[in-house]
């Protein structure tokens, strides 16, 4: 895990802490690292937020599904829980929403270091939203070609975004609402501190690793403002063996309720044990 929040003076990325959604040109900062083991398989890159809480109620509740799953007449007349982030200059916002609103839109590139040579690490945009979200919950306008500027004409971009949604993407199997960033931001996280999945690593050949030990730079352009809600950022890379990926929070939650009922158990058996056998009917005195 990388942390990149830049609050240590130290830190190169201190310089972009007070960024703003429009900050024109944009901050970047570099931080160098360093891999103590190789990465053997696939290698999964996230980027982590601490202390946002996605999870609060209207929050959660501010995005039209419809709009989002291509239906024409709700990207003009986006529903009302996304207020007050459903209309900008008397035009319906696509997409419309507090989620999409807040979209992380920080740019992360990894390169290895080698005799004082970078080497850019290909980073794999595809393939990192669920296939059901891809395919089924999140679709584009649909109309006559498939100019999305042309479909989402009437409509303009959510407050806060550098550009409109038909141009998160260059290509066409990418863009608009079926934009992978856009969707993997869109599943909202259940607790503050959190990941998401942002690139993939491939393994090239079974004779490599996919990431060798060695120096490596994080190269990030600084978009997403957290310094104002002591939010936190990270990168982080990680692999999956065949349990799946490293994830503490399920196998700590079942120990704990599994420890709880075991006690509670031992106390109800001692219970039982102690008062369960005497005998309940009471002898009426002469």
């Amino acid at each position: 895990q990388i942390d990149y929040t830049g609050t240590d003076p130290s830190s190169p990325c201190n310089k972009c802490l007070n960024v703003s959604w429009d900050s024109t040109p944009p901050c970047t900062c570099t931080i160098n690292f360093t891999l103590e083991h190789s990465f053997e398989s696939n290698v999964f890159m996230y980027y982590g937020l601490s202390n946002f809480y996605q999870n609060h109620r209207r929050y959660v509740k501010s995005r039209d599904d419809s709009q989002l799953n291509g239906d024409n007449s709700s990207l003009l007349n986006p529903s009302k829980e996304c207020e007050p982030y459903r209309t900008n200059e008397d035009k319906p916002i696509a997409p419309c929403g507090a989620i999409a609103n807040s979209m992380f839109n920080d740019t992360l590139e990894l390169y290895r270091i080698d005799n004082d040579t970078r080497t850019p690490i290909t980073l794999i945009k595809k393939g990192i939203a669920w296939w059901t979200d891809k395919n089924v919950k999140f679709r584009n306008p649909t109309g006559d070609g498939n100019n999305l500027t042309a479909l989402f004409q009437g409509t303009t971009k959510p407050v806060n975004w550098p550009k409109p949604v038909y141009m998160l993407d260059s290509e066409p199997d990418n863009n608009g609402f079926i934009n992978e960033d856009f969707i993997v931001w869109m599943r909202t996280a259940a607790l503050p501190t959190f990941r998401k999945l942002y690139r993939l690593i491939e393994r090239k050949n079974n004779l490599q690793p996919t990431l060798q030990a060695g120096k490596y730079s994080l190269e990030i352009t600084y978009n997403y403002p957290v310094h104002s809600f002591d939010g936190r950022k990270r990168m982080i890379l990680s692999t999956i063996s065949w349990m799946g990926g490293k994830n503490p929070f399920l196998g700590i939650a079942y120990i704990t309720v599994g420890s709880i009922c075991f006690f509670l158990g031992v106390v109800l058996l001692i219970i039982h044990h102690k008062y369960g056998n005497r005998n309940t009917s009471a002898d009426i005195p002469n």
